[in-house]
């Protein structure tokens, strides 16, 4: 199974620039209502993901839970705990299921780490529980 069926674009994801402001990506992830949000840079390379988690930290650590003060710092300023690992378009279903596990997304690159989409969980259980249905037939 080619797991580009799964993909949905880079062109219908959001996602935020490592120059993005703190204040920025947390008026993204909420207008978007995402807990989590891929990060890349300008020239459209995966750099890591953005959790609520990491920006919950992050701004009592380096803003003290300032939002103005937020504005003034840069998304790369504020460590992420774990990136969610993404895989090249021609991987597998199995290495896909495996990250899958532990992330609500899985960033998909090109050849040149170039983003270019994700795969969502919520996608990939829906196709092993089609595959289980049929096996049960």
């Amino acid at each position: 199974m080619n797991i580009l069926f799964f993909i949905t674009p880079k062109v219908d994801v959001a996602y935020v620039y490592d120059h993005s402001t703190i204040r920025q990506v947390l008026e993204s992830m909420e207008h978007h209502m995402y807990s989590s949000i891929p990060l890349i840079n300008q020239s459209g390379k995966y750099i890591g993901t953005i959790t609520e988690g990491d920006l919950l930290w992050g701004i009592k650590n380096i803003t003290d839970l300032d939002l103005k003060s937020a504005e003034h710092h840069l998304i790369t300023e504020i460590p992420r705990k774990a990136d969610y690992v993404a895989v090249k378009a021609d991987s597998d279903m199995v290495d896909l299921i495996q990250k899958a596990k532990n992330q609500n997304f899985v960033p998909v690159v090109d050849d040149q780490q170039n983003f270019i989409g994700i795969i969502t969980r919520k996608s990939i259980i829906e196709y092993c529980y089609e595959n289980l249905n049929e096996e049960d037939k």
